[in-house]
């Protein structure tokens, strides 16, 4: 059997995509993983498609200049903007947009009504309105942006009175029209799940697309000859273009194994992983 010994990329707007990281982590633990949390520029949510589009691509220039043979786009609002223009740009390399979980929750609703939660920016991208034309039909999608909540969680309020107050304004509507079903449409939002669950009760499923997308990985490695050795030593590296410092005690507080984090600096739209 073919092996293949490089690094898979990961990349996301800060903190949340080591979510996905961890999943990945877990149902691949032979991969070496590469992660990337652009702080500086956190959050992705109320910018530019066009905006994010080209930090998306600098990051997978950045990604692919340290050898990775497969990047995941573990942020929502960058695979609506670049995923396409990524997959464009480097047609012989795999990448691996998040795409809102809507066909699970509409597979799984008994209400016939599911809710989705995401960042204005991927409510408003082609790709969501084309996942939720395809799959949604005969159910009702509840669209809620939830503008802030990134920003609360990316200062390390997890469970706090203001994030509460938040959700609770954005779900408790959502509730009240019957839905069974929410799908956490942002990579940031399953560090807040206990809270989320709280406030929803048990007569709600929360769908969170990380393990979709660790199967989907897994699947595109071993139909490519891409998996590593068996035998392949772990050396996952994370960068962060904010303070290394600040991030590593956010991966600490979500329960992540103390990595090093290194600087990575952005220079007239370029990235440098250090």
């Amino acid at each position: 059997m073919p092996s293949d010994s490089r690094p898979i990329g990961i990349f996301d707007s800060g903190i949340g995509g080591l979510t996905v990281m961890n999943t990945m982590r877990q149902a691949l633990p032979r991969e070496r993983l590469l992660y990337f949390g652009d702080t500086l520029h956190v959050p992705y949510g109320p910018r530019t498609l066009e905006e994010v589009r080209a930090f998306s691509i600098a990051i997978a220039e950045a990604l692919l200049g340290k050898g990775c043979k497969l990047i995941v786009i573990a942020c929502n609002t960058a695979s609506a903007a670049a995923l396409a223009e990524l997959r464009q740009r480097w047609p012989e390399v795999p990448f691996v947009g998040m795409e809102p979980a809507v066909k699970p929750a509409v597979e799984q609703t008994h209400t016939g009504v599911v809710g989705v939660i995401a960042t204005v920016a991927t409510f408003q991208s082609e790709l969501y309105a084309s996942v939720v034309d395809r799959f949604a039909a005969g159910v009702k999608v509840l669209h809620q942006p939830c503008p802030g909540l990134v920003k609360q969680i990316e200062a390390g309020e997890f469970d706090t009175p203001a994030t509460e107050a938040l959700l609770r304004g954005w779900l408790e509507p959502m509730l009240a029209q019957g839905i069974d079903a929410l799908v956490l449409g942002c990579t940031h939002y399953p560090i807040i799940r206990p809270l989320i669950e709280r406030i929803l009760g048990r007569g709600v499923r929360i769908i969170d697309p990380a393990p979709a997308v660790a199967r989907q990985v897994a699947r595109l490695l071993r139909e490519r000859g891409l998996e590593a050795p068996p035998h392949a030593m772990d050396g996952s590296i994370i960068w962060t273009s904010g303070n290394p410092e600040g991030f590593q005690k956010m991966m600490v507080r979500m329960g992540m194994p103390p990595v090093a984090v290194g600087q990575a600096v952005w220079t007239d739209g370029s990235l440098s992983l250090v």
